[in-house]
């Protein structure tokens, strides 16, 4: 069995959550499994190795728990993207639509700037809503988007098209693909 394959089976199908129809992806075993989560983040980290990336971005709320070992790999600065309302200071925000709804983003004003090669990073990628938002707001501060990273894709849903046409050039690294 191939780390991809090894991965995957550590992700748990959980049908009909958190509506009927959905069938969820359920990360959690992947990271209560110490080679799991380690393997997951070495993989995701790998193509940005040596790619002179200043800061990695982790969306709310799986994000973080890979964009901050990410970053620690790559010898970057982790700012995180938050839910609207999260952040103390001020800050850029970004509206989005999503699977089960709207929801807004916002990124510390001062977090990113225009001399940083930044590379974001989520769990999920599938409509693209949160994805392209959040490439939004790393675009909105003037620093240069060097790349994206998702544990895993649902391509049926078309997230990787919604987020070039934000991101133009861009070409998501994916570990998994449904």
């Amino acid at each position: 069995m191939g780390s991809a394959e090894w991965l995957a089976s550590l992700v748990v199908d959980v049908a009909d959550f958190p509506k009927p129809g959905i069938v969820f992806k359920d990360i959690t075993p992947l990271l209560a499994d110490p080679d799991g989560l380690r393997l997951a983040v070495e993989v995701l980290a790998d193509p940005f190795v040596g790619g002179d990336i200043d800061t990695v971005v982790g969306v709310d709320a799986r994000g973080f728990i890979f964009g901050a070992p990410m970053a620690y790999r790559l010898g970057a600065a982790f700012v995180p993207v938050r839910k609207a309302g999260k952040l103390p200071r001020p800050t850029r925000s970004q509206g989005y639509s999503l699977e089960y709804g709207d929801d807004h983003l916002e990124v510390h004003r001062d977090d990113l700037t225009a001399d940083k090669r930044v590379v974001l990073v989520d769990d999920v990628l599938a409509t693209g809503g949160t994805a392209a938002a959040a490439a939004s707001l790393i675009q909105q501060s003037g620093a240069s988007l060097a790349g994206a990273a998702f544990l895993i894709e649902l391509g049926d849903l078309g997230g990787r098209a919604r987020m070039a046409e934000v991101a133009p050039g861009v070409d998501p690294h994916v570990l998994l693909q449904y």
